[in-house]
This record gives structure tokens, sequence and C-alpha cells, in this order.
């Protein structure tokens, strides 16, 4: 997976703006565990929360379910490096994945706001990286957008379930020594990109898997990014920005 140029992420941006609606949004970002056998004298660097030994697939998936980024391979027991060690989030933080250049979102005329990545709770909020307010004392502006970024971010984890059922090894233990097991990991990551482009995007997607949802020690956030995400939740509540169906979607 080559890394992309600032047109491929506008393009990308374009997708999500049609079908998950939020705008100057290039991918969203989750990670899984991937089980494997106990690997020999390993101590439990593999053993996660969750009982059982796996190393981390974390990646970065766009609108049409294709993965742009994949990092395979951190020890399941990690918690606080994966996503910072990670090549993706080396270049995030270095500004080396050539974004393109702040743009006002759509219908206004100021300010330029940041292309982000949007995630869950696990990962820090920052001025490229949205994750959801906290459930405690939510208004409805904040509601609004929360439910707004759980319709983008919900894209990797459909990526996720789409991968994990059509390459049925990685719901299960995989019996590979664990240098073989990670390349079979990022051979089924692009056979799954090369499946989605031959056959075309028009598929019924799937949140249905038993990959195992990871748990990172979240880093205090920056000011900047809470300035960030709170522009976009007054854009989402704005005649600009808001959708018919969004107040409907956050009183079920």
């Amino acid at each position: 997976m080559s890394q992309l140029t600032t047109a491929e992420w506008m393009d990308i941006a374009d997708v999500f703006m049609q079908t998950c609606h939020f705008p100057n949004c290039v991918g969203a970002i989750d990670g899984k565990h991937i089980r494997v056998l106990k690997p020999i004298r390993s101590g439990s660097r593999f053993y996660n929360y969750k009982k059982y030994f796996s190393v981390v697939l974390l990646a970065v998936s766009d609108a049409n379910y294709c993965f742009r980024y994949i990092d395979v391979g951190a020890y399941g027991s990690s918690s606080d490096s994966v996503f910072a060690h990670s090549l993706f989030g080396r270049l995030l933080s270095s500004n080396s994945l050539e974004l393109p250049a702040p743009q006002i979102l759509p219908g206004t005329t100021y300010p330029a706001m940041p292309y982000v990545f949007v995630a869950d709770e696990a990962f820090a909020l920052g001025g490229n990286m949205m994750r959801p307010f906290s459930s405690r004392g939510l208004t409805t502006e904040r509601r609004v957008f929360n439910y707004r970024l759980t319709r983008a971010r919900r894209v990797v984890e459909c990526a996720f379930g789409i991968i994990a059922n059509k390459w049925r090894f990685l719901q299960s233990p995989n019996p590979f020594k664990i240098d073989t097991a990670i390349k079979a990991v990022k051979a089924a990551c692009v056979l799954h990109n090369f499946v989605r482009q031959r056959d075309g995007f028009n598929f019924e997607d799937t949140l249905s898997h038993t990959l195992g949802p990871t748990q990172f020690t979240v880093v205090r956030g920056t000011a900047h990014g809470a300035h960030v995400r709170d522009h976009f939740a007054r854009y989402f509540m704005s005649p600009e920005g808001e959708r018919p169906w969004q107040m409907e979607a956050i009183e079920i």
C-alpha cells in the first residue's frame, strides 16, 4: 500500500462526503486483535485483555471499505504504544502524510478546517484526529456530532467484517509462526482491496465478525483538536451542515 498523494486524499474525502456526509474526512481508523497460537518463549507479550494470544491489526479505511494503511504485528498486550509506534501514527504526528491543506466546510466561508481521520474513544483527540465527545452530560449538539462521526467511522468496522468473513482464518487462532501469521494478515488485506476494486463497491456490508476490539491507553487530547471538534459540532447543527435525519436518529 503506497503512501497516498494529496490528490488521492481529496478523492477519498469526496466519497466520505457523498456517502457518510462528513466533510474533510480522509479515513476511519481502528484496531483489532488477530488470534495466534502462543509463540514459544514469548511470555505474556502476546496475551491480551480478552484472555487470548494475539497480534494487533491497525487499519485506516476509506469510505469504499478499502484499507489505505495497515500496521500488523504489535503485541496483543500493548495498550499505550500501538498507534504512536505504527508507521501511520509516526507519519501523522510528523505531518508527513501529504494531507490536503485546510479547506472551508461546504456552504461556509470561514474558517478553513483541517482534513481529519475519525476514530473511537481509544484514540487521542488531535487536529487531524476526531473522536466522540464523552458520553457524560451530552448536549444535543454533541450528540449529533457523535452520531455523524459514528456513521463515518462505521466504514472501518464494515471493512473488518468483510475481510474476516471472506478469509476465515482471521476468525480462529492462526496456526502459523508469528512472522508467517503477520505476512498472512498483510496478504489478506491486500487481497481484500483487490477484490473490492475488481468487483466494485455495490455490495452488502457487514458488522458481524469475531475480531476482538483493541483497548489503548488514551492520551490526553490537544486544545487544537478540541477546537476543531467543536467547530465540526457547530457546523453539523447549522443550516449548511445539518441533515434532516440526524435529529430523529439521536432520539431513537
